[in-house]
């Protein structure tokens, strides 16, 4: 464990055009778990997330509601920030790209390299995807449509201002091979060079069509382009350019800045060009994982093809939510959801395994010795392998998580779990409790599993953060926080005459009869 060292992680600045949707609940869980990792490992934790509120997508949508723009993301970000809660997220800040504290950051940046001759004001002429914000070449459309999300492109004429990609593109490049970390997986580190190679165009970074964005600083009838005021919170949610700039100087570069791979390009060619070119610090990793997709393929508010996640919490409860979430997608891996795959896993991993190994444990506990636990004595037959993969553990969730593997890190303590329950089976302490002379082999049995339900419980803690504060009163340990912590998963951390106490499962079993699985 590593103390006296920050980590910053971020989300994307979600888009206020509709309620939010389960694949963007996962980015924002998964960045949360390994905030909550972080901050049990000893660091000094920095977690950001937002929403992305101009551009003209958002002003037409308004319009049509009979409403200005600020009153219509109004009322879609207090639904952002109300889903975040009911999924127990730890975010430190909310940054809204409405807020002063951002518009002062953009407008110094774009000034900054408009001084510098980064950039210049042309004529433009160019495809236009409204729902995508983003404008392509006619070379680039895919059957005359747009390539991202094949929705038809208007083509727009208009007086814009230009930054000069093209000239930072050697640099960036040089900056990917000498940082082979910087663009993970593999498989979006490949794509995103094969990208800068084919040529990168100028981008264009004002608009003059619509109003509903923050001004050119010295020419008010632009406004500012989504990429230079987007990806700029991530800066101006910690005080660049401010007289306390404390937190930037603390956190920045960001540690990891976390997406689905879609928005890779943005994160890892227009930002890190923009703090280049500004003479900032590049983040230290852009992770873009694969989708949540529907049989229908990925999901997307504008098709309407969405799960709402905060219906999945009412009928499931938010530990089962964020269990599923996490355990189910692997890095960098497209998925497929199902409410009968949630419910699966959640009745395998969390009530058959998890919360059957706490049920049975403290109920034998205290059916045999009033729930109070004794010393162990040496460890004997099943016990080594059961305190080997106890000891091989921590370790093992430590490695996962550092390479961002969630799900792997879940199985790795299920595995733990399931050994904890093969090794009820083989010592049997409904046995030995029938003969008196047994009685010290029934206390180290009973003393072993409550110790590995004690491990699993903090290891599980940044995945399920609901469970423990439940978990704590069965083990006898919600006054004892020094043995909730990382540094305590060391093996024999339950003091002797620690009393187990029976309660009601943890996770019940869901029926599955609801789901037509008679």
């Amino acid at each position: 464990m590593e103390t006296g060292k920050t980590f910053y992680i971020t989300t994307p600045i979600y888009y206020p055009s509709d309620n939010l949707h389960i694949g963007h609940a996962y980015t924002t869980v998964a960045a949360d778990a390994m905030a909550r990792y972080k901050r049990l490992t000893g660091y000094d934790v920095r977690f950001l997330t937002g929403s992305d509120e101009h551009g003209q997508k958002i002003e037409r949508a308004a319009r049509e509601k009979g409403q200005t723009p600020k009153e219509y993301v109004d009322r879609i970000v207090a639904g952002f920030q109300h889903l975040w809660r009911s999924l127990n997220i730890s975010n430190d800040d909310f940054i809204r790209t409405t807020e002063d504290r951002h518009k002062r950051v953009v407008q110094q940046i774009f000034q900054q390299l408009y001084d510098q001759g980064d950039i210049y004001k042309a004529g433009y002429e160019g495809w236009y995807c409204t729902p995508c914000e983003t404008f392509w070449t006619e070379g680039r459309l895919a059957e005359g449509n747009c390539p991202d999300c094949g929705r038809p492109v208007e083509l727009v004429r208009e007086e814009s201002y230009f930054f000069k990609m093209s000239k930072y593109a050697h640099r960036l490049l040089k900056h990917i091979e000498d940082n082979p970390d910087f663009i993970q997986p593999v498989s979006r580190r490949n794509e995103m060079v094969s990208f800068i190679k084919s040529g990168l165009e100028d981008l264009c970074v004002s608009r003059t069509t619509f109003d509903w964005g923050i001004p050119v600083p010295f020419d008010k009838k632009h406004v500012i382009y989504v990429w230079v005021d987007a990806l700029t919170n991530y800066i101006s949610a910690l005080g660049f350019g401010r007289d306390n700039d404390s937190l930037y100087l603390r956190y920045w570069p960001a540690d990891i800045h976390l997406m689905a791979k879609d928005i890779v390009r943005f994160h890892t060619v227009i930002w890190p060009i923009i703090l280049m070119a500004a003479g900032l610090p590049l983040p230290r990793q852009v992770v873009g994982h694969g989708f949540l997709l529907l049989e229908g393929g990925k999901m997307s508010k504008s098709k309407g093809n969405v799960i709402d996640p905060l219906v999945l919490i009412d009928k499931y409860g938010v530990d089962a939510v964020r269990y599923y979430l996490l355990r189910e997608m692997p890095p960098g891996i497209d998925v497929y959801y199902s409410e009968e795959a949630l419910v699966h896993r959640v009745n395998q991993d969390l009530a058959n395994d998890l919360g059957n190994l706490f049920n049975r444990s403290c109920a034998m506990a205290n059916k045999y010795f009033q729930g109070e636990l004794q010393a162990p004595g040496a460890p004997e037959g099943p016990d080594e392998e059961l305190l080997e993969l106890a000891a091989e553990t921590p370790p093992m969730v430590e490695e996962l998580m550092e390479r961002r593997d969630p799900a792997s890190a879940l199985a790795a303590i299920l595995r733990l779990v399931g050994r904890a329950n093969k090794y009820l089976e083989e010592t049997a302490p409904w046995t030995l409790a029938k003969d008196p002379e047994k009685k010290d082999r029934l206390y180290t049995v009973l003393y072993n599993v409550a110790e590995v339900l004690r491990l699993a419980t903090v290891m599980i803690t940044p995945f399920t953060p609901g469970l423990p504060p439940r978990a704590w009163p069965l083990l006898g340990l919600e006054d004892r926080p020094d043995l909730h912590t990382w540094a305590s998963l060391k093996w024999g951390g339950i003091p002797a005459g620690t009393v187990l106490k029976k309660g009601e499962p943890l996770f019940p079993r869901i029926d599955t009869a609801s789901l037509g699985d008679e």
